[in-house]
């Protein structure tokens, strides 16, 4: 196997053996054959769209096929070969239709005509496909290192345009470019420079996929409010529900109102406290339990209940843990029992009551502790302001965004030291689940304004990007001229979308790690440092003294 996509990769490389995410070569190999099953699908949905032929079953199954194969999602090899089966049968039918539906029938590329030989091993197919593909960096490294750098992004775009639909979103063109992205990765006469430029447009796309998203969010349950959210367990049946999906989280509480079981959020679901409609509407949504996702396998061990878990990211599951644990949507594992959707894409819960009944659940209340969450676009720029007039008074000297991904590597300890060492006059805006190193610090506040600021999941960082235009629109500057500083962390595929989106819109000066893409080559990294002052990170002292001076000038 081969596999470079996530910042964990083996020895900063890639991973050969075993994915270091626990994924297999079989997995890995089935995954890339359904990739470029789909690579031949998107120029015949083009052309059906062209032909005003209906695609959204295939568009939205395209999504969500790809958004299995993300870091974390879906370590089941009878999966993928469901989703290579379904992919098929949509192409099957797509054809068809074009060829009703015009005199000229298309002439497809052979990548358009490749059938899968079921009767011969899916993941030898699987690894000659990703050999054939890998070869073409012998061309040209720094175009190949941008080719995955589309593809990743697509990853993430896919995923978030998935998540957009399931809360009742959606954008034609949206889908149409993502047709359009895997298409051009069989295109071997592009420059560098048009390279560069789809990548950037996989950002632009994106930015409308997450404000679609952030759209559905707080259309459906309203904008998230400043919220406390108990952090300790209380007596009682308890569910537990990790991931990102707060649909999915909603169509639990619905199903268990009145049971008395008690539900608690894990990982990035943290922040769908801070829904009012939700909070308001199910009152037994009550607190947290635990942190990210790296530690869910100690989580999920000690919870005394059952488990859901929604979307990215799931850990390999453990045999003390498993049997209470349960998957929905594109997440899957060998042996876990992933609950089909069947009411409005929300499955039957009812083996995931059962069980919580079945359970102990926590015999005793835990001491009493929080923290809050709510702070996202609606809420800050509610109070922009004050925020406006602190920072002319010299109250507030900097913004820090410091968030994105976690893992399980020791030099991420660099995002809680710098959050620690960060001056008592600068403010910390916290995102996705990077947070957990320093989500329950205590660092008051400056006239009223909390130093640390939960804006949400890795699902908003679309409400981060829309604080900082605001602020920089309210100062009558550039966005990069205002005192903020962006220090990110990155592990998967949505980490790597949301940087092309940061790129796309100009912003400078990002600080990333803990380790640069190992698809990225030196090349191409000195291309967007140049451009954009893109850096890794160094040493929280070294990149603090370089952030807070010189001063952003504020007018």
């Amino acid at each position: 196997m081969f596999c470079e996509q996530c910042e964990q990769t083996a020895s900063g490389q890639g991973c050969h053996q075993f994915g270091a995410c626990g994924k297999s070569p079989q997995v890995n190999a089935i995954q890339d054959l359904l990739i470029y099953y789909l690579r031949g699908l998107a120029p015949i949905a083009l052309k059906a769209k062209e032909l005003d032929i209906d695609t959204h079953a295939v568009d939205v199954f395209t999504c969500e096929a790809i958004f299995a194969t993300m870091t974390n999602v879906n370590f089941s090899e009878k999966r993928f070969v469901e989703y290579l089966q379904e992919a098929i049968a949509h192409r099957a039918n797509l054809k068809a239709q074009v060829q009703q539906t015009t005199d000229t029938p298309p002439t497809w590329a052979a990548i358009s005509d490749f059938e899968p030989n079921f009767e011969e091993s899916l993941v030898e197919q699987g690894e000659l496909i990703s050999s054939q593909f890998l070869s073409q960096s012998g061309l040209n490294v720094d175009i190949f290192s941008l080719k995955l750098t589309v593809l990743y992004g697509v990853k993430g775009l896919a995923s978030y345009t998935f998540h957009a639909y399931e809360v009742g979103q959606e954008d034609e063109r949206v889908y149409r470019f993502i047709y359009e992205a895997l298409v051009a990765l069989d295109n071997q006469t592009l420059s560098l420079q048009e390279w560069v430029n789809l990548a950037l447009e996989v950002g632009a796309i994106n930015l409308r996929s997450m404000e679609l998203l952030d759209a559905g969010h707080t259309g459906t349950y309203g904008h998230p409010i400043p919220t406390p959210v108990p952090l300790n367990p209380r007596q009682g049946k308890a569910i537990l529900v990790s991931g990102h999906d707060i649909k999915q989280l909603e169509g639990l509480l619905k199903q268990t109102a009145d049971t008395g079981i008690t539900v608690y959020t894990h990982g990035e679901l943290l922040p769908a406290h801070g829904y009012p409609k939700l909070k308001q509407q199910y009152p037994h949504l009550y607190g947290h339990y635990g942190t990210a996702w790296q530690n869910q396998t100690k989580d999920f061990g000690k919870f005394p209940g059952a488990i859901v878990i929604t979307t990215n990211c799931l850990m390999p599951t453990h045999s003390y843990y498993e049997d209470k644990l349960f998957s929905v949507g594109p997440v899957g594992y060998p042996g876990l029992i992933n609950l089909s959707a069947i009411d409005n894409g929300t499955p039957d819960f009812t083996p995931v009551i059962e069980k919580a009944l079945a359970l102990p659940g926590f015999t005793e209340d835990a001491p009493a502790r929080e923290v809050t969450v709510g702070f996202a676009h609606n809420t800050v720029l509610g109070v922009a302001d004050k925020i406006i007039e602190a920072v002319k008074q010299r109250k507030i000297r900097h913004f820090f965004l410091v968030g994105g991904c976690d893992g399980a590597k020791p030099d991420r300890n660099y995002y809680t030291e710098f959050v620690e060492k960060v001056p008592d006059d600068c403010v910390v805006l916290t995102l996705a689940c990077g947070k957990f190193r320093f989500f329950d610090r205590q660092m008051g506040d400056i006239d009223g304004l909390p130093r640390l600021m939960d804006v949400g999941q890795c699902n908003d960082a679309y409400s981060a990007i829309q604080i900082a235009v605001a602020l920089a629109n309210a100062f009558e500057v550039g966005v990069n001229d205002i005192p903020l500083s962006m220090i990110l962390s990155w592990y998967e595929q949505k980490a790597v979308a949301v940087l092309l989106t940061l790129l796309h819109l100009g912003i400078k000066n990002i600080r990333l790690g803990p380790t640069l893409p190992a698809f990225i080559s030196p090349n191409v990294f000195k291309l967007l440092s140049e451009k954009y002052n893109l850096q890794a990170i160094t040493t929280p002292d070294a990149d603090l003294a370089a952030c807070l001076s010189p001063l952003a000038v504020i007018r």
